[in-house]
């Protein structure tokens, strides 16, 4: 059973699905269940078909949520999937580019810093000579 994350190679594609308001975030056929708990933890609600059994699992942006706040968990999903790895695509009338930036900057903020560690002396086996002053 094919999706558009399958049609295009992709490991979430997030666009609304055809004749409906709502927002889909399909995954390729076979896809890691690592994806599909990330996308729960990003706010989506994962769906599966059959039940018990699935052959299929997707996820939507929950509709109790407004549609201005639907982009926004659509968006701000992004900088997390890419930072695990994943091909996203998004489709452009979804994007809202203020909350992307925002969640990629607390990404950042939450990264840890590496810290350069100047490399040890070297240890000699003579004592340095004192200097001298005439």
């Amino acid at each position: 059973m094919g999706n558009r994350a399958d049609d295009y190679g992709t490991d979430v594609e997030i666009y609304v699905k055809a004749l409906t308001t709502t927002i889909h975030a399909a995954t390729p056929t076979g896809a890691p269940a690592k994806l599909h708990d990330l996308l729960e933890q990003l706010g989506m609600e994962r769906h599966e078909y059959p039940v018990g059994t699935p052959l299929y699992v997707w996820h939507t942006v929950p509709e109790h949520l407004s549609g201005e706040e639907q982009k926004r968990l659509a968006s701000r999903a992004i900088p997390t999937l890419l930072m695990a790895g994943y091909k996203v695509n998004i489709d452009p009338d979804l994007l809202d580019e203020p909350a992307l930036q925002q969640a990629a900057r607390e990404i950042g903020a939450n990264k840890p810093r590496r810290v350069r560690r100047q490399p040890p002396a070297a240890a000699s086996s003579r004592p340095t000579p004192s200097r001298r002053t005439p």
